[in-house]
C-alpha cells in the first residue's frame, strides 16, 4: 500500500481506521468553540499535529496515523483526507472549506478495478500554501512553497513554487512576484494604521 502498489482495502490489518473515526465523530459532534478535549483526542490519531493547528468540523479522515500537520496549520469546514499514504503538510498551510485531497486511486482497467483493488501515492505540500475552497488534489501530487490554489482546481500533477495556480485540471497561471509582495505590505501598513487611530 504504500509503496504505489496493488492492495485490497478490506483486507489491510488495521485499527488506526477505528481509533480515528472515533475520535473525528466525537470531535465533529463536539462544541469545539468551548472544549477542546475532543480536539485534543483527534489530534492524537496523526502522525505529527501541532499545538497551534487549528480544524473547524467536519473533518474526515480515514486512518489519520498517516498525516503530518505543520506549524500553524489551519482547515476551515468539510477537510476529507483520504490518507491510504502519507500526506504530508508544511507550515503555515490554509486551507478554506471543503478541500479534498486524495491518496486512493482505482485502476483504469475495469477487470482489475471489478476485484476491489487500489492503490495509495502519497502527497506533499509545501509551506505557506493557500488552498481555495472546493479544491480536488489527487494521488501521488507534490505542491511546492508559496503557492496559491485558486477554489474549485482540480489538482492531477505537480505544482512549483512560488506560484498562483488553478482550472481543471490545474496548472500554473502566473508567478507570484514582487509587485504582489509590494501590494500586500502596502495593504498590510494602511490596516496597520487604522488598528492604530
Amino acid at each position: 500500500m504504500m509503496e504505489g502498489k496493488l492492495y485490497n482495502p478490506y483486507k489491510v490489518g488495521d485499527n488506526s481506521f477505528e481509533n480515528v473515526h472515533a475520535a473525528q465523530k466525537k470531535f465533529n459532534e463536539s462544541e469545539y468553540w468551548n472544549d477542546k478535549s475532543a480536539f485534543e483526542e483527534l489530534k492524537k490519531c496523526f502522525k505529527v499535529a501541532p499545538v497551534d493547528m487549528v480544524l473547524t468540523p467536519p473533518v474526515y479522515f480515514d486512518h489519520g496515523d498517516r498525516i503530518s500537520f505543520g506549524k500553524h496549520f489551519y482547515a476551515n469546514t468539510d477537510l476529507t483526507i483520504l490518507d491510504e499514504n502519507y500526506v504530508t503538510f508544511g507550515d503555515n498551510v490554509f486551507l478554506a472549506p471543503h478541500v479534498s485531497i486524495y491518496t486512493a486511486g482505482h485502476p483504469i482497467d475495469k477487470d482489475v478495478r471489478n476485484l476491489e483493488l487500489e492503490y495509495a501515492k502519497a502527497v506533499t505540500i509545501g509551506d505557506n500554501v493557500w488552498i481555495g475552497g472546493n479544491v480536488v488534489i489527487n494521488p501521488g501530487v507534490t505542491i511546492g512553497s508559496d503557492v496559491v490554489i485558486a477554489s474549485g482546481s482540480v489538482v492531477v500533477k505537480d505544482i512549483p513554487s512560488h506560484v498562483v495556480a488553478g482550472g481543471n485540471p490545474c496548472h500554473v497561471i502566473r508567478q507570484i512576484t514582487d509587485k504582489d509582495k509590494n501590494n500586500w505590505h502596502t495593504q498590510l501598513k494602511e490596516y496597520e494604521d487604522d488598528i492604530e487611530k
